[in-house]
């Protein structure tokens, strides 16, 4: 289940599956960043723990579920 633009940008964390079965938390770590001129594009800075950040765009939201909408149940 990929993540939708209003999920990305409604929802304080995210998840992504780990391969024991269980999800890592990324959470939010700034502002979405949207652009007027591409609407279905944006950017959302996040951190998992302390040191590991990265981005959720369109172009890996399929890797991403919302914390709320977790298949796993740990969200």
């Amino acid at each position: 289940m990929a993540l939708t633009r209003v999920q990305a940008l409604r929802s304080p964390a995210f998840h992504v599956d780990a391969d024991n079965g269980k999800c890592d938390r990324w959470r939010r770590n700034g502002n979405t960043q949207t652009w007027k001129t591409r609407p279905d594009d944006f950017r959302i800075p996040v951190v998992y723990g302390l040191r590991n950040y990265g981005q959720v765009t369109p172009a890996n939201a399929d890797r991403f579920h919302a914390e709320e909408d977790c298949p796993h149940g740990n969200g």
